[in-house]
């Protein structure tokens, strides 16, 4: 049976885009299977007054996407979750459009979904599901994290944080790397400072 991978991400994180695209390659070369699940910066980040304006601005227009993605596992199911982020991340991320409702309803026209899932942008009534989703995964990884937490074998991460997208066997060898270390009772964290901007194609 392939291994579960549980992904959490928020869709407007470029860097967790780029994880999300090297996971699909991982899928591609190894018995893996992602499932797909939402995390939100704007919950991560609420009360702290340590931001500066710009993130702040950025985090204005983080609650949108993640309340149309809960809003179309609640009607569809949690398997609609992958190829909504794909959707959303496309329009975001590779075609640059702006992070506005019409680009949600894109989205969802994108995948057979009825735009007017989009209206969740809007709503609170979405809040509870996407709290306890984004719970699951701080109880799993800590809150010193930001976007994806990815899990696999009972232990849970952040990252892996790079760029460009690895591709083929390339992303196969950063997965057993990554695989390795999970295996590694009491390993925390790798790190360096980034160097370059996120390449999300």
């Amino acid at each position: 049976m392939p291994e579960r991978v549980d992904f959490w991400f928020d869709p407007l994180c470029p860097w967790a885009w780029i994880t999300s695209r090297w996971m699909h390659e991982v899928a591609a070369v190894r018995d893996v299977v992602p499932a797909w699940h939402v995390m939100s910066l704007a919950v991560l980040n609420e009360g702290r007054d340590d931001l500066s304006d710009d993130y702040r601005a950025f985090l204005s227009t983080a609650w949108g996407p993640v309340r149309v993605c809960i809003a179309a596992a609640r009607a569809h199911g949690d398997d609609v979750l992958g190829d909504l982020y794909t959707a959303i991340g496309n329009r975001i991320h590779v075609l640059k459009e702006p992070k506005e409702r019409a680009t949600l309803e894109a989205a969802l026209r994108d995948i057979g979904l009825d735009p007017a899932l989009a209206a969740a942008a809007e709503s609170t009534d979405y809040d509870e599901e996407l709290r306890a989703s984004h719970a699951q995964a701080m109880d799993l990884v800590g809150t010193d994290v930001g976007t994806p937490v990815v899990g696999v074998g009972g232990v849970a991460f952040f990252g892996p944080v790079v760029t460009p997208i690895p591709r083929g066997e390339a992303a196969g060898r950063l997965w057993d790397g990554v695989r390795l270390l999970t295996e590694a009772d009491g390993f925390f964290e790798l790190k360096r400072t980034r160097d370059r901007s996120p390449q999300v194609a």
